[in-house]
């Protein structure tokens, strides 16, 4: 009976990987976060490396911060082999160890080291199995092996692509809205030139990157903690621009076309609730205010210092009031969870 219990458990433990490393690596969608095993294991060791990080100074945090994602991957791959190990370990001690040793003492220790040099395909050869059970687990672990290695060495290429794809808007950010970047830096940017149409097509090109930045997050859900190479930008930050931008050219920014906004800004607001969902976030709203009256005062000047002037009136600052509720609670959620920082509406120098 104990025999029986034990197999089963290597085998449900088996299944369990299999499952959640095909969903990681080959799923090209998310089924659904509540069926992962590596999401739950993302939250709670982020958790845990977040209070380790906040024990040093602000100042030294950004680089252990960013080595977060990619030793977390690391140490997922590394307990999946184990487990994998463990399992077959557990149940070729199940089928009566029937393993040959030159010693002839086979114990549970004999197992795992039969099982790990199964698994990585040594084949060392001191350690043979002798039953037709304990044959047919050691291929099916050679197996298994083999095809762990091949799906990790195709995945990371895959996750890297993903990286780089999404990093190219917040690098472009850094040029049009400025670093640490604003949407009024953003728009100000036409206006001077004298082509404030093109800010639409931005917005475009924002909306597409919008829905890719949403797709790679919920097939790779690490990606979320992998942190932009320059220090003052990340993905939320460059998410939250746009939908800064967006706002306020639906609200109404002279020579800028409201139907790209109101995609763009459609598309972000989806975007932002299903990944507060992912990352099992509560929205909430920041603290203090973005926007403050005094700020959005400051903020009408530059845009019509520009050329690009926002609209006036109550009833303008109510429609934008209404549109950052529907979307800055979110993005101040994944701030706060992932440490990182918002943007503000103006330039720093502008702001203070």
């Amino acid at each position: 009976m104990i025999a029986l219990l034990v197999g089963l458990l290597g085998l449900a433990l088996y299944v369990t990987v299999l499952w959640d490393g095909f969903q990681l690596i080959v799923l090209p969608r998310a089924v659904g976060p509540e069926l992962r095993v590596s999401h739950p294991f993302f939250r709670a060791t982020w958790a845990l490396y977040v209070a380790i990080v906040r024990l040093l100074p602000p100042r030294l945090r950004d680089t252990p911060l960013a080595c977060y994602g990619p030793a977390s991957l690391i140490l997922l791959i590394a307990i999946w082999a184990l487990t994998l190990i463990v399992c077959f370990a557990l149940m070729q001690w199940a089928v009566g160890s029937a393993l040959t040793t030159p010693d002839r003492i086979v114990d549970f220790a004999t197992e795992l080291y039969f099982s790990g040099t199964t698994f990585f395909t040594l084949g060392l050869g001191d350690v043979t199995p002798r039953s037709d059970i304990a044959r047919l687990l050691t291929v099916l672990e050679v197996g298994t092996g083999f095809g762990f290695l091949a799906a990790v060495i195709g995945y990371l290429p895959v996750l890297y692509q993903s990286f780089a794809d999404r990093e190219l808007m917040v690098a472009l950010l850094a040029a049009r809205a400025g670093s640490p970047p604003s949407a009024v830096v953003f728009l100000r940017q036409f206006g001077v030139a004298g082509h404030p149409s093109a800010a639409g097509d931005r917005l475009v090109e924002g909306e597409r990157w919008i829905a890719a930045l949403l797709g790679s997050l919920l097939s790779h859900g690490v990606l979320g903690y992998y942190r932009s190479q320059h220090r003052h930008h990340s993905w939320v930050g460059a998410l939250t621009i746009l939908l800064d931008t967006s706002a306020l050219c639906i609200v109404g920014v002279r020579g800028v076309p409201p139907r790209a906004a109101h995609l763009a800004f459609e598309m972000g607001r989806h975007a932002v609730a299903e990944l507060c969902t992912l990352y099992a976030v509560a929205p909430r709203p920041p603290r203090p205010d973005r926007l403050p009256a005094a700020d959005l005062a400051r903020l009408r000047a530059a845009l019509a210092e520009a050329g690009v002037p926002f609209a006036e009136g109550e009833a303008a600052e109510r429609r934008l009031a209404e549109l950052r509720q529907q979307y800055e609670p979110y993005v101040n959620a994944l701030a706060t969870y992932l440490l990182m920082p918002l943007p503000g509406w103006l330039p720093p120098a502008a702001s203070d």
